[in-house]
């Protein structure tokens, strides 16, 4: 395990203003994410974990604290250097696919390669090799709603991994999945994490699935404490 995580939470806290007044949702949340490890985060909804996900991701700032990505504080930078460090480095993987439905399946892993300025033949040739992986080879040129959910959600695997990212955030990823093809698809997913090295973070409300991580925690009055 290297000495530096790949993700940082220290004392991380966030509240949202309300008609009764704030609402505290993180209260000093720390959590270190290392290469290699996926830690399950599994907690109620309601108690912060997508506030959490979001802080972890760039995609929201936090209210004090830090958030460090690769030892780099993410707190004081602006919105232009967090867009540019998250689609460097952050894979993101959320329960329903979220892809762009006038695209091809391969279309959709190329285009955040693209916007991060990798040449196009170079995006391509990542894009038909991580969906070759996860046995979509054939299914290239086809747009979302001509695949299946498991299809689709593959497609959206192999997109959050196109750019190598060191960190992965997934939130309910196989939730929207009937069970057979959910199992199927998470045990593709945690393959091609681990092979990558990649640090993860997986939201699921599935004890099954958590179990079959390296850890889990849990989000207790503000704190992330180990399950």
């Amino acid at each position: 395990m290297n000495d530096m995580p790949r993700l940082r939470l220290s004392g991380v806290t966030r509240s949202f203003r309300t008609e009764a007044g704030e609402l505290p949702v993180l209260r000093g949340a720390d959590l270190d994410l290392y290469a290699g490890e996926i830690v399950a985060l599994v907690a109620p909804s309601g108690t912060g974990k997508s506030t959490l996900l979001h802080l972890a991701g760039l995609l929201e700032k936090p209210d004090g604290g830090q958030v460090l990505v690769n030892g780099q504080d993410t707190t004081g930078l602006a919105d232009k250097a967090r867009t540019g460090l998250r689609g460097k480095t952050i894979g993101f993987v959320y329960q329903f696919h979220h892809l762009l439905p006038e695209f091809t399946a391969l279309e959709n892993v190329v285009l955040p390669q693209m916007a991060i300025g990798t040449a196009r033949p170079a995006a391509e040739a990542r894009a038909h090799e991580l969906l070759a992986s996860f046995g979509l080879a054939g299914r290239e040129g086809h747009r979302p709603g001509r695949l299946s959910g498991g299809e689709q959600q593959r497609v959206a695997i192999s997109r959050a991994l196109a750019n190598r990212p060191g960190l992965l955030l997934a939130d309910e990823p196989t939730g929207n999945l009937d069970v057979g093809t959910s199992d199927l698809v998470f045990t593709e997913l945690l393959d091609a994490v681990r092979n990558a090295g990649v640090a993860a973070l997986i939201a699921t409300h599935n004890p099954d699935l958590a179990a079959r991580m390296d850890r889990v925690v849990t989000l207790r009055e503000g704190h992330v404490v180990p399950a």
